[in-house]
């Protein structure tokens, strides 16, 4: 199980729909990272309904701050390796230096991830 960790709202200024952009750009990641025969996750995959679930009005409110980033920080915990991916992002250089913290895998690019056993 491989993190895809990438920009979500570095550079967007919130708008919608670059947001959505980063989202899709990260789930592209994923797939590829699903047919090379492993498994690949976002934390926006789980985070993003429980914000709005919780009642999150706009990224950066506080059920953002209480839920965004801890989502990702749990799921880091059970993969095996990150896929770094995309420009500047604080929170995706967050997990690059957790997960090399706890001994993980990190990758920069997709070609750099040994086949699936």
């Amino acid at each position: 199980m491989i993190l895809v960790a990438g920009p979500y709202r570095s550079g967007t200024g919130d708008d919608p729909r670059k947001l959505d952009a980063n989202v899709r750009a990260m789930k592209e990641a994923a797939l590829s990272l699903f047919r090379a025969g492993h498994l690949g996750v976002t934390g926006e995959a789980l985070a993003l309904p429980l914000l709005e679930t919780a009642g999150s009005t706009r990224p950066g409110d506080a059920v953002y701050e209480e839920i965004f980033h801890p989502v990702a920080e749990q799921l880091l915990a059970r993969c095996d390796a990150v896929l770094r991916t995309g420009g500047p992002s604080e929170g995706a250089d967050r997990m690059v230096e957790r997960a090399r913290a706890w001994g993980k895998a990190v990758y920069t690019s997709l070609d750099e991830i040994p086949a699936a056993r």
